[in-house]
């Protein structure tokens, strides 16, 4: 690892757009802490200070900028934006699109403010951490996170004092997972939540990933009026409230994603995405053999300037507790042996290449995860929870 003994020249060229955001004191040690991310492989604070060898400081100088340094995450998120947009390559354009995803941000120990012990899907076991969620944007020349907010696991007395106080009852008999069984106990009073959360004063009392989303998406299309960016999702958030939310409330595009086990409604009644496809590519099959137009038609998209094929069949159908949608089914190969990709679309007259290409850019959040993680975006030992959330900010910013 290379020591420091003056900040890089990047460092230095872009940090006077963000001078409004700091005092003058905060902005040298928001330059330290920028120039410690990209170049230390240790990017704590202890780690990044040890990278100064001339301008030799204590680490509580560095550490006070994320734990009692005024600055707002937000108005510094603002600054990163407006330098984007200053920007022509980085700059939100009419082919843009948007992203939502979330991440474990993993640690040992239970130390930290709001740490709850989640499923890691990639590891396939439970690990203590925070779930970081993320809007990101995403054209062919660029992508960058929009917006970002941490999870907060629910506080159960905050939830059940809440919800008695609002008139939901809770039933006697649940009263002793409380003490016998906490996981039953808290999905118990989650339930509750979900069924209330209509009302304002039980809406309050929680803020749930899907939640989190609606706001931070709600924020980008009130700052940005003129921008109606398509939104892309994961099976996880591809949930019918959201949707609704998206198409009704906000009136965005969006494309979201089915799982093999999700049901279209025939006119014989509603199947599997599963079998249904198994059925369109017997008619395929067909289709090819007697010389007429086959069912799943090859296109091209261009994605961050390279072509790529598929195959895809694209079609309105009624899909199960989502209502009338366009619904794509992709193969990358000619065979269609590989598995196949469901997706539904709000907007009706869209066609397959359209869809695809958005769902296309879903990809570069994972990217961002995968890249930011490297930067240091779970590194952080600082414990309170708006530190933290400074700390991811400035790893946006780097």
């Amino acid at each position: 690892m290379l020591p420091l003994v003056e900040i890089p020249d990047i460092v230095q060229h872009y940090a006077p757009f963000f001078a409004s955001v700091f005092s003058s004191p905060a902005l040298q040690q928001f330059q330290r802490y920028l120039s410690g991310l990209i170049v230390s492989e240790n990017k704590t604070v202890e780690g990044i200070n040890r990278l100064f060898v001339l301008d030799v400081r204590n680490q509580s100088s560095l550490n006070r900028l994320l734990t009692e340094s005024p600055f707002s995450v937000d108005a510094l998120n603002q600054a990163r934006l407006a330098l984007l947009q200053s920007l022509p390559g980085t700059q939100i354009k009419a082919k843009g699109v948007l992203s939502l995803d979330d991440t474990l941000l993993a640690h040992y120990g239970k130390q930290f403010d709001h740490i709850a012990y989640l499923y890691d899907a990639a590891q396939k076991c439970y690990v203590w951490a925070h779930n970081l969620v993320n809007l990101h944007y995403s054209d062919d020349q660029t992508d960058y996170p929009v917006h970002f907010r941490l999870w907060e696991p629910a506080d159960l007395e905050t939830l059940e004092t809440g919800l008695t106080t609002a008139g939901v009852s809770i039933r006697q008999s649940k009263y002793g997972l409380k003490d016998h069984d906490s996981k039953k106990w808290r999905q118990y009073l989650l339930g509750l939540w979900r069924r209330h959360q209509h009302k304002p004063e039980v809406y309050r009392l929680y803020q749930s990933k899907l939640l989190i989303a609606q706001q931070i998406l709600s924020e980008f299309c009130t700052t940005r009026p003129q921008d109606k960016l398509p939104v892309t999702f994961d099976n996880w958030y591809t949930q019918p409230a959201f949707c609704r939310f998206l198409d009704k409330t906000l009136k965005v595009p969006y494309v979201g994603t089915l799982a093999a086990d999700d049901l279209v409604v025939l006119k014989q009644g509603p199947q599997r995405l599963e079998a249904f496809e198994t059925h369109l590519q017997q008619e395929h099959q067909q289709a090819i053999k007697d010389g007429v137009q086959p069912t799943f038609r090859k296109l091209s998209i261009t994605y961050k300037g390279e072509k790529e094929t598929y195959y895809s069949y694209c079609k309105t159908h009624h899909i199960h507790n989502f209502g009338k949608h366009r619904l794509v089914i992709n193969h990358r190969k000619a065979d269609l042996s590989d598995s196949a990709t469901y997706f539904i679309c709000n907007k009706l007259q869209w066609q397959a290449g359209g869809i695809t290409r958005i769902r296309r850019h879903r990809w570069p959040v994972e990217v961002y995860h995968e890249e930011g993680k490297a930067d240091g975006l779970d590194q952080y030992q600082v414990r309170d929870f708006e530190a933290i959330s400074r700390h991811i900010a400035l790893v946006a910013v780097t």
